[in-house]
């Protein structure tokens, strides 16, 4: 199985594109739970991550129907970046002073992380990101409310061959 790094350049360029709208080959779940996992998920697959299809825990979309629970779910999301062993992205919790582009930020209130958020910058210490549900492009994370926060480092991608 071969490891390689995502192109962070092109996960951000995919975020400025869609910030604002959706792009129309995804569903749009901002009415049935929120579409910001889902948002995360496609600049992941914009930046070069390969789909995982294992059925019922792998990182994939076809479609409204068929698309697996971490595409689309915060804790899903989470579980599967950093217990990935296997093709599709993988990654690392680091604290929030380590965060730089293109990590992902979740964000968390009574005991349930709930908001999926990618870092698009970090300016004076500061992460700017990008998200769908709450629409936003180089936003500061310091203007989020929040109780918990944990920040994943998509290390890369892997795929057979």
């Amino acid at each position: 199985m071969k490891e390689y790094p995502l192109n962070i350049k092109a996960e951000i360029e995919y975020a400025r594109r869609w910030a604002f709208s959706a792009n129309p080959a995804y569903y749009n779940f901002e009415n049935i739970g929120g579409d910001c996992t889902n948002f995360v998920s496609q600049c992941l697959y914009a930046g070069g991550a390969v789909m995982n299809y294992t059925r019922d825990t792998g990182w994939y979309y076809n479609s409204l129907h068929d698309r697996s629970a971490a595409w689309t779910s915060v804790e899903y999301f989470y579980k599967f970046i950093v217990n990935n062993k296997g093709v599709g992205p993988f990654g690392i919790l680091v604290s929030l002073g380590q965060v730089r582009a293109g990590d992902v930020i979740q964000l968390g209130a009574n005991g349930r992380f709930h908001h999926s958020l990618i870092v698009i910058n970090v300016r004076s210490g500061v992460p700017y990101i990008a998200a769908h549900t709450f629409n936003a492009y180089d936003r500061p994370l310091n203007t989020y409310i929040y109780d918990d926060i944990r920040c994943i480092r998509v290390a890369g991608s892997r795929k057979y061959g």
